[in-house]
């Protein structure tokens, strides 16, 4: 069996930033577990702003968004790594999804996804303590997972690493001072690269994966009778 692919796309735009070193650690422990990481910085990516005509069956996508669905279709999983700005993830990794839409999305009715229930984790950073990430932010971010279910994809898990302030109303690079963290962020990736390994021998989510995605189409499926 070829070796197990990991795709991970990161949103920080500060050098060096939090959810980058994150994602640093994230990957370590990914490739422990046997497998092979490419990694893609969103923010370096040249992509127009999401338009109707992106669904166009003739509309000339950029080179960097067809590497990012390239990568992404042949990857066994992938990962998004972001901070949270004004209880949001980062305009360009909106962006970015949006686009992905159009491929993410079957052709005819932009509403199957497309990635056969494939393993995605979420790694957060951001200023508040975690206290407001269970109050607020995981609701105003919640998009994020959502979407890339409705594309197919499988919600495996996430991480959120909370305070990253170098001092009273001053953002910067802490994690590096946090061993606890990136130990942490080290030890999901290694099981998130497990539930990888699974689906990449079998071809399906772990189960109360697969009861989710059938649960969500039931559930679209009934809002159609009624709309």
């Amino acid at each position: 069996m070829a070796a197990m692919k990991i795709a991970v796309l990161v949103a920080g735009t500060n050098d060096p930033s939090n959810s980058s070193a994150l994602a640093d650690a994230f990957c370590e422990g990914c490739t422990a577990q046997g497998a092979t990481v490419e990694r893609v910085t969103i923010r370096e990516l040249q992509l127009a702003h999401f338009t109707l005509d992106c669904y166009r069956s003739d509309y000339p996508h950029e080179p960097d968004l067809l590497r990012v669905v390239d990568l992404i279709t042949h990857c066994d999983g992938f990962v998004v790594a972001t901070p949270i700005w004004n209880f949001s993830v980062p305009a360009h990794l909106k962006n970015l999804i949006d686009r992905l839409g159009a491929f993410g999305l079957d052709a005819a009715t932009r509403s199957k996804g497309t990635l056969k229930g494939k393993p995605f984790f979420l790694i957060f950073s951001g200023g508040a303590p975690e206290a407001a990430w269970i109050g607020l932010m995981k609701s105003t971010t919640s998009h994020l997972p959502q979407s890339l279910q409705y594309f197919g994809g499988s919600y495996i898990g996430h991480c959120f690493e909370g305070r990253c302030m170098a001092g009273p109303g001053k953002f910067g690079f802490v994690v590096n001072g946090r061993p606890q963290s990136i130990t942490t962020a080290k030890a999901k990736g290694t099981e998130f690269a497990k539930v990888v390994e699974t689906f990449q021998r079998t071809g399906k989510p772990p189960v109360k994966h697969q009861v989710r995605s059938k649960v969500m189409r039931w559930g679209e499926n009934m809002l159609k009778k009624f709309t």
